[in-house]
């Protein structure tokens, strides 16, 4: 009878796009099944998508750079640019972190335009924050805009899963629309683009970077875990390179919209990147409830006034 009702019990799970199983490691109900926006469009390999931003000898292509190994010593952290600047799209990264004692250390997947305008930039970031000894890695999610550098729009996040062992996918959606980040396609968090968010809402072309560095002062607890170099070198592996969107041209300060994708799938305004599904959404209610510990729209502590937009939630 026992069996008969396990059974019952996951044929429903599987009609509301939940797994019966538990993720091993975290102890948290495993992930719901989502679309995979991952597998809509091809992958960039880092000699024809990138350059280098910093870290020399740090940065080690692998599998005819398919992939790449980005290291973090004493010496130096590293990074990579892409080669395009672009305005809205879809972008992703397969990461796999460093295991071990990892305090201090920063993942990022980023976009930046802060060479560019230097005074009002924008940014959107997916940051993962190493840990001491038996905790987890932390992923936090940012946005700024026109420089708005001095209001910080931290979400942060537990993972479901070890992100030591194997490589899982980083991305975010950037268009007129919204901003959406997911993790292993499983959106964790949406900005909708309205009146209260739009004087702070990224608008202008940004290049993509994917770095390794030492945010001893601040990743850890607020800085009470620094690096400890004992532990070096720190690799992170990057691989599966997605970006798909408008490009710009700097030079002749213009942008083309190239609807040309392996599966002509239109991140910037198709049907299906404007809005969430209520499949999406359900995997973004499950990841917040589940695995958010904290936004900058409930720390009252840190805000008088909070920021308009989480009063227009």
């Amino acid at each position: 009878m026992a069996l008969l009702q396990q059974k019952l019990l996951a044929s429903l799970l599987v009609i509301f796009g939940i797994s019966a199983a538990v993720s091993a490691g975290n102890g948290h109900d495993a992930a719901p099944n989502v679309t995979r926006l991952t597998d809509l469009f091809g992958h960039l390999t880092f000699n024809h998508g990138f350059t280098e931003f910093f870290g020399g000898s740090n940065i080690q292509p692998i599998n005819n750079g398919s992939y790449a190994n980005l290291i973090l010593n004493k010496s130096s952290g590293s990074g990579l640019v892409s080669q395009s600047k672009y305005y809205y799209g879809f972008f992703s990264a397969a990461i796999k972190l460093p295991s071990g004692y990892t305090s201090g250390v920063v993942v990022a997947f980023y976009m930046s335009n802060a060479d560019l305008f230097p005074h009002n930039h924008d940014e959107i970031d997916i940051e993962l924050l190493g840990h001491e000894k038996r905790k987890d890695w932390v992923l936090q999610t940012n946005m700024y805009g026109n420089g708005s550098v001095s209001t910080g729009r931290e979400e942060k996040f537990r993972l479901w899963f070890d992100p030591t062992e194997q490589y899982h996918h980083y991305s975010f959606i950037w268009n007129r629309h919204h901003i959406v980040f997911l993790v292993d396609n499983i959106p964790v968090r949406e900005i909708l683009y309205n009146d209260a968010i739009s004087s702070v809402y990224p608008s202008k072309p940004m290049s993509v970077y994917a770095t390794i560095w030492d945010g001893s002062e601040w990743a850890t607890h607020g800085g009470k875990y620094p690096v400890d170099y004992k532990y070096a070198p720190f690799v992170a592996s990057f691989g599966e390179m997605e970006m798909d969107g408008c490009t710009f041209d700097p030079k002749k300060k213009g942008v083309s919209c190239s609807k040309g994708s392996v599966s002509s799938r239109d991140p910037v305004d198709g049907e299906e990147f404007a809005k969430l599904s209520e499949q999406q959404r359900m995997g973004m209610e499950w990841a917040r409830k589940k695995l958010m510990f904290y936004s900058y729209c409930k720390d009252s502590s840190r805000f008088k006034v909070l920021p308009p937009e989480c009063k227009a939630k």
